[in-house]
């Protein structure tokens, strides 16, 4: 730590990618193992047991992802998970899986890497009850996208032949709102469908699209009543009706669109909004307040939007990881940018009520950001209670850096003392640069961070996935 009243010490390691964790109870906490499938009881700083162990398809960022334990708990014993499935056999055919989904009796068994071995429908939101020991499956609650691999025969004439099948792009960040609903933030998973704004409404890829079917459902913030079912006050509820069927339930569900990826959602115990961060391809990393009804522009828009020229600038001359410039899908690539931000706002579709929001805070070249949290009281001392903080999704710089991040008096904006910042974007001089974020920097050498939680003894909790370890961050 680099602020001279706080310490930090490891509360847990030598564990394989640890990547979300939930309180149970002081000092008692599920922490869940990304590749393994495995959801461990941590007390008092040791493993005690191996409460669940699931069969993840873990290629890529796929694996045992979310967890939210229920508001009542441990009155109404409800643990949700958000983890990638496999098919039970490899594929026969590379360009179509063999399952649409996963059977309930085959989430059991050994683990597996394929990138394409799972079914279309291979991320899984599901319900446990904790009995005091375990984990015991309880249902299903939704089903989505998890097959990545475009370079088919059908549609023809897309550019896709030399699209590699992918497994990125899942999030998979569960939270409980003050409203008692529970919210999934869900990456696009590579599509080029109606939710990622492209109006031009050819099929998506080998199985339909682009319309929000179950197989093209992607890149939106979900929001569901405990049992799974969709509360009637979201957003599009009317609009979802109106359309009827899976594309019109999918569009009931959704709480925010136009989301690109997403490692870090939290919600402010102070003022009650939901904040997420995304992540760019090569040009902005964002900070979002999510509101009912958004649309955060992607793919038309990344950062704010009277920038997109420079969006598309990077975006078409950067070799960032790449060979040539792209977008991860081949079928759009960066030029088709707007070059003004008059084009870009025309272009985002909007669903009916839907407002476009800019984005709180920005960096012009990608830092990478993941896990998010918020200080929620007086444990690490009066002026850190409410706010923000973020870690990384690489180990770079400074061999991961961890940032505090104050909100300004109506908890709607990112507070700021550097007159640099007052457009809200950091404008790095490349990627991975703290260039303008100097004054967010409070700890360093944290690995690659994919959780934060205020703990029930008042403490800061993160946790490392490349470190293997959950943090305790104090009072000195």
């Amino acid at each position: 730590m680099l602020h001279p009243n706080l310490t930090v010490k490891p509360v847990v390691s030598n564990l394989d990618l640890p990547v979300s964790m939930a309180f149970i109870g002081t000092q008692d906490f599920l922490l869940l193992e990304k590749n393994t499938g495995r959801v461990k009881r941590v007390v008092n700083g040791v493993v005690q047991s191996t409460v669940l162990d699931l069969s993840v398809n873990s290629n890529s960022e796929r694996g045992l992802l979310g967890i939210a334990i229920h508001p009542d708990f441990p009155r109404t014993p409800w643990v949700y998970l958000f983890w990638t499935c496999h098919s039970t056999a490899p594929p026969a055919n590379q360009f179509f899986p063999d399952e649409r989904r996963c059977l309930d009796a085959n989430i059991f068994g050994p683990d597996v890497t394929d990138v394409l071995q799972v079914p279309l429908l291979g991320n899984r939101l599901d319900r446990f009850i904790w009995n005091g020991a375990t984990l015991t499956y309880d249902r299903n609650l939704l089903m989505l996208r998890a097959f990545q691999n475009d370079g088919g025969i059908n549609p023809p004439n897309q550019g896709d032949a030399d699209q590699p099948p992918r497994g990125n792009h899942n999030a998979g960040v569960l939270r409980f709102g003050p409203d008692r609903k529970l919210y999934l933030i869900f990456g696009d998973q590579g599509r080029r469908g109606r939710l990622q704004n492209t109006t031009d409404l050819i099929p998506d890829d080998q199985f339909g699209g682009p319309e929000p079917d179950d197989a093209h459902f992607s890149g939106v913030v979900i929001r569901l009543n405990d049992d799974g079912t969709t509360p009637r006050d979201n957003p599009f509820f009317n609009a979802g009706a109106a359309t009827g069927g899976e594309i019109g339930a999918n569009i009931q569900r959704i709480f925010t669109y136009g989301v690109r990826n997403s490692f870090g959602m939290a919600f402010d115990p102070k003022g009650g909004n939901l904040w997420y961060q995304e992540n760019g391809e090569d040009a902005f990393d964002e900070i979002n307040r999510a509101e009912a009804g958004m649309n955060g522009g992607w793919i038309q828009i990344a950062g704010p939007s009277s920038r997109v020229a420079e969006y598309r600038q990077i975006e078409t001359t950067s070799l960032h990881g790449e060979t040539t410039p792209n977008l991860q899908q081949l079928r759009w690539g960066p030029e088709r940018i707007a070059t003004t931000q008059q084009a870009a706002l025309s272009r985002l579709l909007m669903l009916p009520g839907a407002h476009y929001n800019e984005p709180e805070f920005s960096w012009k070249y990608v830092l990478a950001p993941a896990g998010l949290g918020f200080m929620n009281g007086r444990g690490l001392g009066p002026q850190f209670d409410g706010d923000m903080f973020l870690g990384f999704a690489v180990p770079l710089p400074l061999g991961g850096p961890l940032f505090r991040m104050q909100l300004t008096g109506n908890r709607r904006k990112i507070a700021v003392d550097d007159r640099r910042l007052e457009d809200r974007v950091a404008d790095n001089l490349t990627f991975n640069d703290l260039t303008e974020s100097e004054e967010f920097l409070i700890g360093r050498d944290f690995g690659v961070v994919t959780d934060i939680h205020t703990g029930p003894n008042g403490n800061l909790f993160v946790v490392s996935l490349t470190q293997g370890a959950v943090y305790e961050i104090s009072r000195r």
